[in-house]
């Protein structure tokens, strides 16, 4: 029963907070440029669409040519 009450007292407490909190963002975000407010309002959505794996490959062949031009240069 504890457990109860600490949740809902964390949850009475964090909500307000959480709400407060972005409301002061929504308020900023207004004073600014229209199409800032734009390109931050959609930013979230790039999370949404996966990153492809030739990305991964391309990176992890940069990663080992870079390995092997530092270990050219020490030797």
């Amino acid at each position: 029963m504890d457990m109860l009450v600490l949740k809902t007292i964390t949850g009475v407490l964090m909500l307000p907070l959480i709400f407060f909190i972005l409301w002061r963002m929504v308020k900023w975000a207004k004073g600014m440029p229209k199409g800032a407010y734009i390109f931050i309002a959609f930013m979230p959505l790039i999370s949404l669409f996966p990153i492809p794996p030739t990305v991964f490959k391309n990176v992890a062949k940069a990663k080992q040519e870079q390995r092997k031009k530092q270990t050219q240069n020490d030797e």
